[in-house]
């Protein structure tokens, strides 16, 4: 299931994609402030229409569900858009949206579903098959370079059976088709072919809400879609989303009553914050990683790289720079994701091993310029690995910038020997294979780490290739467990920690309201108490 995994990504569209996994934020993608209403203000508790909400993310690219990367246009998509099937945000399970039920088994590799009657688009035209078949090839066509395509690798193809019935056609039986359909949103194919940047910029979708303005470094403002009749319609009229990536801004924000919720709070403020509302930290993926370029000595010998990772103080870190806000990685995903397993090599600290496995490396005297990006969480951990490492006799320095610039001007040019950024790749999907896929397949170990010619990397994509076509999930579950045991004695990219996500909301204003597993906010069935 490589064939597509493997189309080239445009280093543009990559890096963008980047900004979705809270890796960058350097591309800022222009979007049309196309007018709408403005915020009342309204956010007192007792009623109201209105929903307020403080993102930390700015506008970053387009909304167009092929081609959006940027973390504020995900979320926003969320509820602009629907799939045939998608991923309930806060269990992440599986839930028929655009089509009527979960998808019939016609064979072991044909599935037939069935669009809801009465679908409509936000231009008020229905919903139909050729839609469907529509947003499907558009992705999978190799011409139009879509990220999404290597999440779908596994569809042969899309075809219309009548005016609301699609078949899906498999290479191979794939027990996780269902919940990956989530990934391709469906959008109006007259209005995509007529002006697709007008589109990406003005989406039109078949969710509960629509997307009146948006405006980069401001806001994003949706109105109830009055003709959805889906499973989750919106409970308020107007939704006004305040981009604001200053942690300080969110803050005052919540604090004030001007927003009634915000994601990514300061982990500082965690218990201030306690006090004028609920806050909740959630175990997500979200990781703090290490990578190292695999093309250069001595990073080439995995036991250097094993011995970095020995050297961290991991409980310490998390203690000091996420105040308890995060968990080490004990494998490849965090211990509450359903397909959790316990790699064979878990990092703990341990600084006599990693000197031990530098002294049988040969390595002394070794110097490590960490590139590292901005990030708040990642500024306030990196002086803790520098430490760490300085400990065990690696004179370490720390290269802190502006994310997009480190992948451009670093990673992508291959300048790089080690590097710790933030990723979060659950914002597309929850299953183990689509998460390991993400780093151990395709664009980052081809051209980032330097490590797809080994033979460890292809034995990782055999596995996952054979764990994809298992039907027994013990069996998929066991060949899953030894791509995570290979990566973690590997180590060319791998999680420090996992991180806990923190989201404050006023409980007296929105009813219904949970906080999410994965970067943003959701606002689906949450209306105003």
């Amino acid at each position: 299931m490589s064939d597509l995994d493997s189309i080239p990504m445009k280093r543009r569209r990559f890096l963008q994609f980047l900004g979705a996994t809270g890796a960058a934020t350097a591309f800022s993608g222009t979007l049309s402030a196309c007018g709408g209403p403005s915020s009342t203000g309204n956010n007192a508790a007792g009623g109201g229409s209105l929903i307020e909400a403080g993102l930390s993310y700015t506008l970053s690219t387009g909304f167009d569900p092929m081609t959006s990367t940027g973390a504020a246009p995900q979320a926003a998509n969320l509820h602009v858009f629907e799939g045939l099937i998608d991923l309930d945000p806060v269990t992440r399970e599986p839930y028929p949206a655009l089509a009527t039920s979960m998808p019939e088994q016609i064979d072991p590799t044909t599935l037939r579903l069935v669009l809801r009657e009465g679908a409509t688009f936000h231009d008020g035209s229905p919903v139909t098959a050729k839609d469907v078949v529509f947003s499907f090839e558009r992705v999978l066509d190799p011409e139009n370079a879509s990220f999404m395509a290597q999440f779908i690798s596994f569809l042969d193809g899309v075809s219309e059976v009548d005016e609301a019935t699609v078949e899906l056609r498999l290479k191979y039986p794939f027990a996780l088709a269902a919940e990956r359909l989530g990934v391709i949103k469906i959008v109006p194919k007259e209005i995509v072919e007529a002006d697709r940047e007008s589109f990406d910029a003005a989406p039109v979708g078949s969710g509960p809400f629509t997307l009146v303005s948006a405006t980069k470094d401001d806001k994003i403002v949706f109105e109830k879609w009055d003709d959805y009749n889906g499973p989750r319609p919106a409970k308020v009229q107007d939704m006004v989303w305040r981009l604001l990536d200053d942690p300080t801004a969110r803050v005052t924000a919540f604090q004030s009553g001007r927003v009634s919720a915000i994601e990514d709070v300061p982990y500082l403020d965690v218990d201030q914050l306690s006090e004028a509302g609920s806050v909740e930290q959630v175990q997500s993926f979200g990781l703090l990683f290490l990578m190292f370029n695999c093309a250069e000595a001595p990073f080439d010998d995995k036991r250097v790289r094993q011995a970095l990772h020995y050297a961290i103080d991991r409980e310490k870190l998390i203690e000091t720079a996420f105040m308890g806000g995060a968990a080490p990685a004990t494998g490849y995903v965090q211990e509450t994701h359903p397909d959790y397993v316990r790699a064979a090599t878990v990092y703990s600290h341990d600084p006599d091993k990693a000197r031990a496995l530098l002294d049988e490396a040969g390595v002394s005297g070794l110097e490590v310029s960490l590139v590292a990006t901005n990030t708040g969480w990642v500024q306030d951990s990196v002086p803790l690995i520098k430490e760490s490492w300085d400990a065990i006799g690696v004179a370490t320095s720390l290269d802190i910038g502006e994310s997009g610039g480190q992948y451009a001007n670093k990673v992508e040019s291959g300048t790089f020997r080690v590097m710790v950024a933030p990723g979060d790749p659950s914002v597309f999907g929850n299953d183990l294979d689509l998460l390991l896929r993400w780093y151990y397949d395709g664009q980052w170990p081809q051209s980032y780490y330097n490590w797809s010619e080994t033979e460890q990397a292809a034995t990782v994509l055999e596995l996952l290739d054979e764990a994809a076509k298992e039907s027994e999930p013990e069996e998929r579950q066991r060949l899953w467990s030894q791509v995570v045991d290979l990566v973690a004695d590997e180590a060319p990219i791998y999680p420090i920690l996992h991180r806990k996500l923190p989201t404050a909301w006023n409980d007296e204003v929105l009813a219904g309201f949970e906080p999410i597993p994965t970067t943003g906010m959701s606002f689906l069935d949450v209306g105003r108490s």
